[in-house]
């Protein structure tokens, strides 16, 4: 079968794989869309120190089921389903995994990055880690889990609507954290320095939008907030400069959340930490609750996924379509692959 496989920083292969082997617990899924994530992005730039090389990337999956095996529980799947899938591990012994957060597992392997992914025909993996999502397509199952994350970061932040949200940064991930905010009744605060993505932001439930390239965004923060800054930050940059900025400008005793990797240091005054005795919270992947809220939002129609697909390629164009993202990394907000 056919598969993307990043052989090495820059290179891109379309390779021939083995068929999936089936276990008696495992599901056997066509897989017909995969999307590029940062990470992906990352791999094959040659900055992602927890990707395997060679690897196969791709953990955001749209497909179909096409076979169960003889352990798997009847009645839960059925042939044609269209489901998405987890794609991280737990080993159920970890101090995260005990404390009923598998989702920052110690020794987690995400697919398409510690092991390889779905970018591939088919795939087969364990029945527990295959998401059902009938009444969506297989092209926007493969948007579920970058949303995940974002609702994940927003359950982090326990935002409620009584809180005024910031997001930082509006690709994929910070658009869902703006969709779940929005979604529990908070106000919502978009930032990025793209026009764009802000505007898509607002038509997701962004009550207001900073452009941070201009004007003084502390100035128009305080005038969001009846001077007071926001009650939680989600930072979905990995940027120093948005780092700091969140903890300079979340409101005295709120909550940052953090998503995004920071290829650098961040250097942080850190008195602001102790007079604000502000929360500081990391979000890591998503639990399974995360996805079923996507799913269930998705169902209910409105979401704009034309919008978030900025391009479907060929295996064959993969290579192309990251160098070309490579150079333009702030006008994508999803490419998938199409098997």
């Amino acid at each position: 079968m056919l598969a993307i496989q990043i052989s090495s920083p820059g290179v891109v292969d379309v390779t021939e794989r083995d068929f999936p082997a089936m276990q008696p617990d495992h599901v056997l899924i066509k897989v017909e869309y995969v999307g590029f994530c940062g990470s992906d992005l990352n791999t094959y730039l040659g900055r992602n120190l927890m990707a395997i090389s060679p690897v196969i990337p791709g953990h955001e999956i749209g497909g179909v089921v096409k076979e169960t095996g003889s352990d798997v529980p009847a009645g839960l799947f059925e042939a044609g389903m269209a489901v998405t899938v987890n794609p991280y591990t737990s080993c159920g012994k970890c101090s995260s995994c005990r404390k009923g957060r598998p989702n920052a597992c110690e020794f987690n392997e995400t697919l398409g990055v510690q092991r390889n992914g779905a970018m591939c025909e088919y795939i087969a993996v364990p029945w527990t880690k295959v998401i059902p999502a009938s009444g969506i397509s297989s092209r926007d199952c493969a948007l579920i889990e970058p949303l995940s994350v974002g609702f994940h970061a927003v359950d982090r932040g326990a935002v409620t609507d009584i809180d005024t949200v910031m997001v930082i940064g509006c690709g994929m991930i910070g658009l869902g954290a703006v969709v779940r905010a929005a979604m529990r009744g908070a106000i919502v605060i978009a930032a990025d320095l793209d026009d764009e993505k802000l505007e898509l932001a607002r038509s997701l439930g962004a009550t207001y939008v900073v452009n941070t390239s201009r004007g003084d965004v502390h100035e128009r923060l305080m005038e969001y907030t009846g001077g007071m800054g926001p009650d939680v930050v989600v930072e979905a940059v990995g940027s120093p400069v948005t780092y700091v900025m969140a903890v300079e400008e979340v409101a005295f005793s709120g909550r940052v959340v953090c998503i995004g990797y920071s290829q650098k240091d961040v250097t942080f005054h850190t008195g602001l930490f102790v007079k604000k005795e502000m929360d500081i919270r990391g979000s890591r992947n998503a639990m399974p609750s995360d996805f079923e809220a996507v799913i269930r939002y998705l169902r209910r129609g409105g979401c704009p996924v034309e919008r978030l697909i900025t391009r479907i390629i060929t295996p064959a164009q993969a290579g192309d379509a990251l160098q070309e993202w490579s150079l333009h990394p702030g006008k994508v907000f999803r490419i998938l692959a199409k098997f």
